[in-house]
């Protein structure tokens, strides 16, 4: 389940991406009922984009943001608790992170699904039922 965590410079406090990426997978397997997982926590992978102040934009006009996108099957995130739980934490933890600096209205969060059967572990190709499998032995 990659994580994209797109920043301008200077968002986040000096260091602290590693602790954000780290809190933002927690949040993600807290809000699923995955912690501890054996199978999906190491499946949940993530980047982080760190671009230059005046390359990032809203209205058209240069601002400081920041982005959290999930990509994952469509059973990911598929409740309105999970929704509204995970981007409460997302937020607050971006938030917290950039010294209450960051203004909440400047975080985004969204979710893009995946294709059923457009899902990759160990090199095979799995339908959500298959995923779903394999999630359920760890």
């Amino acid at each position: 389940m990659p994580l994209t965590l797109t920043l301008t410079e200077g968002v986040l406090l000096a260091g602290s991406e590693k602790v954000a990426i780290a809190r933002l997978t927690e949040a993600m397997l807290k809000w699923h009922g995955l912690s501890g997982n054996m199978v999906m926590t190491p499946n949940v992978t993530a980047q982080v984009q760190m671009l230059p102040k005046g390359s990032t934009f809203s209205g058209g006009k240069p601002f400081s943001g920041a982005w959290v996108e999930w990509k994952v099957p469509s059973f990911a995130f598929n409740s309105r608790e999970i929704q509204k739980g995970f981007f409460s934490d997302a937020t607050d933890i971006i938030h917290d992170l950039s010294g209450g600096k960051q203004p909440r209205d400047n975080i985004y969060v969204n979710v893009v699904h995946t294709v059923d059967g457009a899902w990759n572990l160990d090199g095979l190709a799995m339908t959500n039922k298959e995923l779903g499998a394999a999630i359920a032995q760890g």
